[in-house]
């Protein structure tokens, strides 16, 4: 994209060669729009998103979970803020097992259908990914709609964490054109 950009400048005589020769190069941070990422945030949303797409497909499930998965996330928020880290990791613990005991069901059903299979191959594999990730692990998932983004240290004081993408802006140094 950036040499069409070039080629279309010079053809046009928007830009001189001479003025190429020295360009600033940069990189900064094409935000997402994502919720901040906490453990139980994700997997309700994952459980969410199994469910949704099991009864979108007709898949009968034994039980969804839904209603426990909502009450541990709570829980697990309420123990984190109050600093009561073994009852939130307890809580952690269930959601996992919610989200392990769906991701079974749904693996019973579709094994016999490809067709199934291959609709619910990327959502499964995001889910598994989730449930593997450590917090040590490089290329983590902080969102399962926007499986791209990326937890990106910028030092700034206010916000010292930008979640997106990382993007490099490259401009000439010669004023004008961008």
């Amino acid at each position: 994209m950036l040499k069409t950009s070039i080629e279309a400048a010079l053809e046009t005589g928007t830009a001189k060669p001479e003025s190429l020769e020295r360009i600033n190069v940069d990189t900064t941070v094409q935000p997402k729009a994502i919720a901040p990422p906490t453990d139980s945030g994700l997997y309700l949303k994952a459980l969410q998103m199994l469910v949704r797409q099991a009864e979108k497909h007709g898949i009968e499930l034994r039980q969804s979970c839904m209603r426990l998965a909502k009450a541990a996330t709570v829980r697990a928020s309420r123990y984190a803020h109050a600093g009561q880290f073994r009852r939130m990791h307890r809580e952690l613990k269930r959601l996992r097992t919610f989200i392990g005991r769906i991701l079974r069901g749904i693996g019973r059903k579709i094994a016999v259908n490809v067709e199934l299979e291959r609709t619910f191959v990327r959502l499964l594999g995001l889910v598994e990914r989730l449930l593997a990730q450590k917090p040590k692990d490089k290329n983590k998932l902080y969102s399962l709609h926007a499986p791209e983004v990326v937890c990106i240290s910028k030092g700034k004081a206010r916000t010292p964490y930008e979640f997106g993408c990382k993007v490099g802006i490259a401009r000439r140094t010669a004023r004008g054109w961008c």
